[in-house]
């Protein structure tokens, strides 16, 4: 079976950019176990999140018991990706010839030497055996032996214990190690291979110079999002297979076609769910809660000016599937967020944050989303000083923060930084303590982002 196909969304990951990896990895295997009929599916995708759980998201996960995608933090090649796994072992005390008999019966040209418990000792290799033969024909030509004492030493050493040529002086690898880290490592080492051990001690993949010279590409399916700025790191390097998004075209670049499907909707989700029923993929209830929770949230309860009748379609096809309304059920997952009071203030402002480019400017365009605005508005001074702090850090032009009241419908912007920008977009006058409300104003792509970046 290939390498895993790893299904990820955007760095500071929202309930969306999971759920939505979720829902389209799950879509992918049953299409892959589809086509492969009785047989063994050839792809495997594995959800994956490039930060923190969201609390909305880390709830409807485990309300559903559906495991959470596992983290990355790069998509760069890695150890894994190149090395033999499980590799042919042989006990310590065990023979040449039994040795000889295994690499030839596999047709590898190395064999792990190991301990009584099983752990890891030492590496032997045909190289080795072949060394020791080499060494009796030598002593023929240096005349200290005549043919027949060489012929009963080389007969001998058949029984010769694997321990006495094992070579534990062996590059350690990890598996998770970038390959191109490991590449210089190996050809810097004497031997030809290195091996990979986990935490237990025991090898569990071999890696050959053969092996780093193919240099393979991580597959990656992208999730809600289409830029390199905010994709996992090392996707330059990675083969972006497919790409489901519901944001502006960026900057991703694929050396071959792909699907790409880009749709003006509410939520990734919806474009996922919509891909379930035109394949006729059943949705679990656990799944379509999830799927829901996502458009609810990146739609603010259908409330944003994002928000379409595709979306309250899928909506409705969801709810009947999850046996729960919508409205009620999108209340619940955003009361999920809640303590306002004790979250930290790095979380608040950065959990749902994205930058963009102005020219040759970056901003930083953040949104909290609560049902409790006088919440945040009271740690405002510690909110903005952390905004500050991020502006400085950063060299951001200005940091927008939108704290958005979904029961009101509307948004408190607070800005620190560069605020004429703001000020001339939208007409106000941003000037500091207290923010400004912005009635209406529920989206950061379509309402806030997009004006910005047109102006």
């Amino acid at each position: 079976m290939s390498a895993p196909v790893i299904v990820v969304g955007h760095k500071n990951p929202d309930n969306d950019s999971i759920c939505a990896a979720v829902g389209y990895a799950y879509l992918k295997n049953e299409l892959a176990r589809r086509a492969a009929g009785d047989g063994e599916p050839s792809r495997v995708y594995v959800p994956a999140r490039l930060g923190p759980l969201p609390p909305e998201s880390a709830w409807v996960l485990e309300e559903n018991g559906v495991p959470a995608p596992e983290i990355v933090s790069h998509v760069h090649a890695r150890v894994g990706d190149v090395m033999t796994p499980n590799p042919i072992s042989i006990g310590h005390d065990a023979t040449l010839l039994e040795a000889g008999r295994l690499l030839r019966q596999h047709n590898v040209r190395a064999l792990v030497v190991t301990n009584d418990d099983g752990t890891y000792r030492g590496l032997i290799t045909t190289r080795m055996i072949a060394e020791r033969y080499i060494a009796a024909t030598d002593a023929l030509e240096d005349g200290n032996m005549n043919e027949m004492a060489v012929a009963g030493n080389l007969i001998a050493s058949l029984g010769q214990k694997v321990d006495d040529i094992t070579e534990t002086d062996v590059l350690v690898l990890d598996k998770e190690g970038l390959l191109k880290e490991a590449i210089e490592d190996l050809m810097a080492s004497e031997l030809r291979e290195a091996v990979v051990l986990n935490d237990d001690g025991l090898a569990i993949g071999i890696v050959t110079r053969s092996d780093v010279a193919v240099r393979p590409k991580r597959k990656v399916v992208l999730v809600d999002h289409n830029e390199t700025r905010q994709a996992a790191n090392g996707i330059e390097e990675a083969e972006i297979v497919e790409i489901i998004d519901h944001h502006r075209i960026a900057d991703v670049m694929t050396a071959n076609p792909i699907q790409f499907l880009n749709l003006p909707v509410g939520s990734t989700a919806t474009i996922v769910t919509m891909e379930f029923r035109k394949y006729g993929v059943e949705i679990p209830p656990t799944i379509a809660r999830v799927l829901l929770s996502a458009i609810m949230t990146d739609t603010v309860i259908l409330k944003s000016p994002t928000t379409t009748p595709v979306d309250h379609e899928q909506v409705a096809y969801l709810a009947d599937i999850a046996g729960v309304d919508p409205t009620e059920f999108g209340l619940a997952v955003f009361k999920c967020r809640g303590g306002e009071d004790n979250m930290s203030v790095d979380k608040l402002v950065g959990a749902d944050a994205k930058e963009f480019q102005i020219g040759d400017a970056t901003v930083l365009i953040a949104q909290h989303e609560t049902v409790d605005l006088p919440a945040v508005m009271k740690r405002e001074e510690e909110i903005r000083e952390h905004m500050r702090r991020l502006r400085d850090d950063h060299n951001y032009e200005f940091v927008l923060l939108l704290v958005t009241d979904i029961v009101a419908e509307g948004s408190q912007f607070l800005c620190e930084g560069n605020r004429r920008i703001v000020n001339r977009v939208f007409g106000i006058e941003c000037t500091g303590e207290g923010g400004t409300w912005m009635p209406g104003v529920l989206s950061r792509k379509k309402q806030v982002a997009a004006r910005i970046l047109g102006a």
